[in-house]
């Protein structure tokens, strides 16, 4: 009953009305869906994402990427059993040939990979978060994960001058319900202090929900509206601060240009460093340098005892972990399972990070599907989320699932 019958793939659009792919596959007696995200900031060492390149959608179709899904991994797949899911993933990557899915696509691959996963709960009558614990191999008890929101907006996600991507906030409370609630109170103070102070035009949002002031022109301004914001809810020390740099995108010609300034990597440090004396409830920074540059990534965490996150820098893949790894370049893994194009080789690039004492951030992109996939892989490997602001239809997915979660984890059957 576990054998695949069929896959069907087909050409949706994303939270950016860019195309994207989505998967139905199935058995006898049953039939998941999966659909892929894209990001706009992306890494050099991310999988390839596969495109038309032809006229319709701007080159951005994925009608090819049907056709390999429907044409070419279909074939391979047929008469597989669903519930061996590395052997499902390691058919698709063999059959592929490439370093990076450049054959097939990695949306192609990935689309099949995570409709598998869900196909196989399914089949085996479980909550898709339990058997994906069941499948990670780093025995860790399915856990409600810490969220981080992200609320203002810049960088390559929004039509601002703010240099740093994503500003986010962390409630600390014990219960995710909770955390959820809080968020949503912050980030709606958060638009009537923004309208107080600058109208009612700067709450334009950007991709992933948060608001994208554009008068905003230095990070530090945006740090001070969400401390207000979350004093004013009556939540202070209760919610605490953090940042996705994305340095990568403001890297030119040797200069991080910050804040309209030009800073040298060890300037950055410098700026860095003043930046969370002077703000200590931010706790995590994401990719505070370019993706090359494992030493001042290391340079920092050292320095600053708080959560360093590598994006660009390791890209779910356990070889670039690896260096970071060996040159102690951060302390926190992003996890984002199109970066690397199959959910095995996600869940490996989990387990190395927590075998060297790490944490794991899940993480969606900024172009989104209504896929929920990602909020039970938190739950199923214990780490942490983010997913966007507590706003819009593709972001609010995932928090919504892992409120259903919440409620199977504190039942007395579960």
């Amino acid at each position: 009953m576990t054998k695949i019958t069929n896959i069907k793939a087909r050409e949706i659009l994303d939270s950016r009305g860019h195309p994207t792919i989505e998967v139905e596959m199935y058995t006898k007696n049953n039939m998941a869906r999966a659909s892929v995200p894209s990001g706009a900031s992306t890494g050099s060492h991310e999988a390839f994402e596969l495109r038309d390149h032809k006229k319709r959608y701007n080159g951005l179709g994925v009608q090819n990427v049907v056709r390999n899904v429907e044409k070419k991994i279909f074939p391979l797949l047929k008469g597989h059993d669903c519930t061996k899911q590395r052997t499902i993933d390691q058919i698709m990557i063999n059959a592929d040939k490439t370093d990076n899915k450049a054959k097939f696509g990695a949306n192609a691959i990935l689309a099949v990979s995570l409709a598998n996963a869900k196909l196989a709960a399914l089949e085996k009558q479980q909550p898709l978060f339990q058997h994906i614990n069941n499948l990670f191999s780093n025995k860790v008890k399915p856990k409600m994960p810490l969220a981080h929101f992200n609320v203002i907006n810049g960088g390559r996600h929004a039509d601002n001058k703010l240099s740093f991507q994503e500003f986010m906030i962390v409630p600390q409370l014990r219960t995710f319900k909770e955390n959820l609630r809080m968020a949503s109170e912050v980030y709606h103070m958060l638009k009537k202090d923004l309208h107080k102070k600058f109208g009612k035009g700067a709450t334009n949002i950007g991709d992933e929900g948060g608001f994208a002031p554009v008068k905003f022109h230095k990070t530090v301004e945006a740090v001070r509206m969400l401390q207000k914001a979350i004093k004013n809810s009556g939540y202070k020390d209760k919610v605490k601060i953090a940042l996705d740099s994305a340095a990568s995108t403001c890297l030119t010609k040797g200069k991080y240009h910050i804040d309209r300034k030009k800073l040298t990597k060890d300037k950055l440090l410098a700026y860095y460093t003043e930046l969370v004396r002077r703000y200590p409830s931010i706790v995590s920074i994401e990719d505070p340098f370019d993706q090359e540059d494992f030493l001042s990534f290391a340079a920092l965490t050292k320095k600053l005892k708080i959560q360093i996150v590598g994006d660009d820098l390791t890209v779910s893949n356990v070889d670039r972990i690896e260096e970071a790894i060996r040159e102690k370049s951060c302390n926190c893994l992003l996890l984002k399972v199109n970066q690397i194009g199959t959910l095995t080789e996600a869940l490996d690039a989990a387990n190395l990070a927590y075998d060297n004492n790490w944490k794991v951030m899940v993480s969606h992109r900024s172009g989104e599907t209504t896929d929920d996939f990602i909020a039970d892989l938190a739950v199923g490997i214990a780490a942490q989320i983010k997913a966007g602001a507590p706003c819009r239809g593709e972001r609010l997915a995932k928090y919504n699932q892992l409120l259903r979660i919440e409620e199977i984890l504190h039942s007395k059957s579960f």
